[in-house]
């Protein structure tokens, strides 16, 4: 018999077996606005979240194989430690399809291409299925041209960018990618500015590396992603200061402020000192992403709102800029090697390239489970019984 934990702050009580022994506390827990509860987890392995997502999806009308790509890379963001473009996206793509802004089974058009450039329309798909393929289009380009480009537009979520710098390094390529989304609250303010004016615009940038796994930056533009937010708020914690205004435009961490009504907005990285710089590179992001790809920059969300993504994607060949490959090659090497005989700051915490931190917690997250707070599993679960699923088999497969 699970025992029920009560929190008068959420929507409703956890009673599943799996959260219910959180606490050995007694039959019967109590707990009043406890922000130690919010922020208990549990570990789950990546498998087992990995079958539970891909029944949802399955269940919202996916084939089993776009069902079960979708879920894995959710999951795999959990493991490289973006938990804000991970499962607790589910509800969200749910929803979405719900609606109609998202529509399983599609393909990615090809509505024109030149010799190096492919312009494509994700027809509202997932946009982990679309996203791979205007990726692989830029490979494709980029081994027979030296750099291929590709636009997308009318994609859903992308899910985390580094996914399609890696793939590209994983082909030995270079590669700069650009998104905007539109069809959204307008949640990220200029620098300066009091109201949003776009989204968060993440960037992500691809560098192989001879010998060792590749160097992947990938970053939201505003201070934090969208993502992290949801996350915080969902735990019950704050945000780091610097991150986020309410609705007249004054700083706060309480990452309630972003969903009120009226709501809150985001800084673009940097801050007050830096700002200028996050946020000329949150509007150059959306000028490429949505300017290029014909999807559009951002504005004001239509009534009813459909939210999708575009992006740029660069990809370069290195082997075709010299007709010494190998130099180019060692060169990277070389700078790698000289980043990281700098002396650390904290000796207890060596220099690292971008990437890195992302393959240490996936090596902690293989071996541990990743971990989820109750909240997002009660969506989760939430989401999963509106499509006719048991929340108890649910809950069975993570257990």
């Amino acid at each position: 018999m699970p025992w029920p934990v009560i929190v008068t702050d959420r929507r409703s009580a956890l009673t599943s077996p799996t959260f219910s022994t959180i606490s050995k506390l007694g039959e019967a827990l109590l707990l009043f606005r406890m922000p130690s509860f919010r922020e208990l987890q549990v570990q789950v392995q990546h498998e087992k979240l990995a079958d539970a997502a891909t029944a949802i999806f399955e269940a919202a009308t996916s084939s089993a194989e776009e069902a079960r790509k979708v879920a894995s890379r959710l999951v795999d963001a959990n493991l490289t430690g973006h938990d804000s473009h991970g499962v607790i996206r589910i509800p969200q793509y749910v929803e979405n399809v719900r609606t109609g802004a998202l529509k399983p089974n599609q393909t990615a058009d090809v509505v024109s291409e030149t010799g190096a450039v492919t312009v494509m329309d994700g027809r509202f798909g997932y946009g982990q299925i679309v996203g791979e393929q205007a990726i692989d289009a830029a490979i494709d380009k980029a081994r027979t041209q030296g750099i291929g480009m590709t636009t997308l537009r009318n994609a859903g979520h992308l899910g985390r960018i580094g996914d399609w710098a890696s793939r590209a390094a994983d082909a030995g390529m270079m590669s700069l990618n650009f998104v905007n989304a539109i069809g959204h609250q307008l949640i990220v303010v200029p620098h300066g500015a009091a109201e949003g004016r776009g989204s968060t615009n993440p960037i992500a940038i691809g560098v192989p590396i001879d010998g060792e796994d590749p160097a992947i930056l990938d970053f939201a533009t505003s201070a934090v992603a969208e993502g992290k937010v949801r996350v915080a708020r969902n735990k019950g914690t704050f945000l780091q200061p610097h991150c986020l205004l309410d609705a007249e435009g004054i700083e706060t961490t309480d990452p309630n402020d972003l969903y009120g009504d009226p709501r809150g907005a985001l800084l673009p990285f940097g801050g007050a000192i830096s700002g200028h710089k996050g946020g000329g590179l949150w509007l150059m992001a959306d000028l490429m992403a949505g300017g290029l790809s014909g999807g559009g920059c951002s504005r004001t969300p239509e009534n009813p709102p459909r939210p999708r993504s575009n992006m740029l994607s660069i990809v370069i060949d290195p082997a075709a800029f010299t007709d010494d490959p190998p130099a180019i090659v060692a060169e990277i090497r070389r700078y790698v090697d000289f980043i990281r005989s700098a002396r650390p700051r904290d000796p207890k915490t060596p220099v690292m390239l971008p990437g890195e931190p992302e393959r240490k917690t996936r090596a902690e997250r293989l071996a541990r489970g990743i971990n989820i707070d109750p909240e997002t599993w009660a969506q989760i679960i939430e989401a999963g019984v509106s499509l006719g699923l048991d929340a108890g088999m649910l809950d069975g497969m993570i257990a």
